[in-house]
């Protein structure tokens, strides 16, 4: 399991209100919203920015779904 960081009542309660609106959990919503947000910030912009540059193949921003990339 990967460092997962708390989050505030606010951001809880945000990601809850997502995941009913989804019709899914939240773990499902909090997926959903980390894969809007790839297709959405700049791709260069990330990997400049990376601090590891050993997870590349692995990495969402490496290559974007539906051609997007």
């Amino acid at each position: 399991m990967a460092y997962t960081p708390e989050l505030s009542l606010h951001y809880s309660c945000t990601l809850r209100r997502l995941a009913w609106a989804l019709r899914m959990p939240m773990t499902e919503a909090m997926k959903a919203v980390f894969d809007h947000a790839v297709g959405v910030v700049d791709r260069e912009r990330v990997c400049a920015a990376c601090k590891d540059k050993t997870r590349c193949e692995d990495c969402a921003f490496r290559e974007r779904k539906g051609g997007m990339s």
